[in-house]
């Protein structure tokens, strides 16, 4: 009896403290995300106007808090509640109650939180330096509490795209937050029309530079460090082998794209263009991040640098293809990063996924469930981004005068520079 019960008691201690490990492992990784926030915003403040660099990293802090306290409120149960007709989650958990999982509904939460921020903040850099603050006010609303949670429900909250015959798989978010993201950017983008002076008479695009490369390097950089929370985390368990082996396995693939794809670009823009730019590597750092996203867990870390070396080498022709032929104006890159490399990793999960890729044996099932939940998230953003920016050009509007816009955003929306 009493060897019986010596055993019980060290199971369960055993167990808790396996527990323990996987919530402090999930808070962690939570807290790696959360420092993508100050990459994001370094990122958007280098690679735009100085005149502009209180708006850029004014609307980067509103949206984590705004999406803080509206995904806690709302976001969460439409994403993880009870599955409804696999569209979207019964509001049956509003502000957390009643939650329950492998790890304390706190720690999920505070998890998801932050990738519900990512998601929103992607948008402001495709919308920079010309919309009004009280329109990202609103839309980093909408984003936060409706528009990622319903389509994050249908692949991670148990809704359609998750119960397909071979489920559509993003393991940590290429579509679910980055293509979301991206595809609602190049809406905004779309219907603010593109900044003065960008464009001349012909339509020949006039290169608009960043203030401070050095920012922007600074900020990939953190937002290098951040997706080993991004990624890694999204195991949400460390104990036992099985746990520990997996997270090591994503900490290399996401670590070999991101690599892979900082040199793709920078070797495509050098021959393209006759030098090797900086701006084009750090946007390939984040091309080859966003397209492993989906796959990490899945791929060889052969087959995540693959996708780094595809994504990189999109990445360059993306930007100019938008920028040029499209006459979308973009200043951060963040439809081609985001958007069009989310989409493409998501894709590539079908090729190079060991379990299941067209590449391993898999046929061909595993590559339609991906391109159907592609094209229908893409869509499903893309969609509502334009109904939300069409709603606030109407009534809060959605673009600054154009005095403002020429004298900079930071004076006459905030009353303050960021340098004196």
């Amino acid at each position: 009896m009493e060897e019986t019960l010596t055993l019980d008691t060290l199971s369960k201690t055993t167990g808790e403290l396996a527990g323990s490990l996987d919530a402090l492992w999930v808070l962690i990784a939570a807290a790696l995300v959360f420092f993508m926030q100050a990459g994001f915003a370094l990122v958007e403040a280098g690679f735009t106007r100085q005149k502009n660099t209180v708006n850029i990293l004014s609307k980067n802090l509103i949206d984590f808090a705004l999406g803080s306290l509206l995904f806690w409120a709302i976001g969460f149960s439409l994403m993880f509640g009870l599955d409804y007709s696999g569209f979207i989650g019964a509001p049956d958990i509003f502000f957390l109650h009643g939650w329950e999982g492998a790890i304390p509904a706190e720690a999920f939460l505070m998890f998801q939180t932050v990738f519900a921020a990512t998601a929103a903040t992607i948008v402001s850099g495709a919308m920079a330096e010309r919309t009004e603050f009280k329109a990202y006010f609103f839309y980093s609303i909408v984003i936060s509490a409706i528009i990622y949670p319903i389509s994050g429900h249908w692949v991670w909250g148990g809704g359609w795209l998750s119960q397909m015959t071979t489920p559509f798989h993003d393991f940590a978010g290429s579509t679910v937050v980055h293509s979301v993201g991206g595809w609602i950017g190049l809406a905004g983008a779309l219907m603010l029309g593109p900044r003065i002076g960008k464009y001349d008479k012909s339509g020949k695009p006039h290169a608009i530079p960043g203030h401070n490369l050095t920012y922007g390097a600074l900020g990939v950089f953190i937002l290098w460090l951040g997706w080993f929370g991004f990624n890694p985390g999204s195991q949400l368990a460390a104990s036992g082998t099985g746990n520990i082996t997996a997270v090591s396995h994503i900490f290399i693939t996401t670590n070999l794209a991101a690599a892979a794809g900082t040199v793709a670009a920078l070797i495509v823009s050098w021959l393209r263009y006759g030098k090797p730019s900086l701006s084009f590597a750090l946007n390939g750092t984040l091309a080859g991040l966003v397209a492993i996203t989906a796959g990490c867990d899945t791929v060889s870390p052969a087959g995540s640098v693959a996708i780094g070396l595809i994504a990189g080498f999109v990445l360059v022709y993306a930007v100019t293809f938008i920028d040029h032929k499209l006459h979308i104006d973009d200043p951060v890159g963040a439809v081609s990063v985001h958007g069009i490399c989310g989409a493409l990793g998501t894709l590539l999960v079908g090729l190079f996924a060991q379990n299941g890729g067209l590449f391993y044996g898999g046929g061909a099932s595993l590559l339609i469930s991906q391109l159907i939940g592609v094209l229908t998230v893409g869509a499903w953003a893309f969609i509502l981004g334009l109904i939300l920016f069409k709603i606030l050009k109407l009534t809060v509007g959605l673009r600054v005068p154009k005095r403002i816009e020429e004298e900079g955003l930071d004076i006459y929306e905030h009353g303050e520079t960021a340098y004196n």
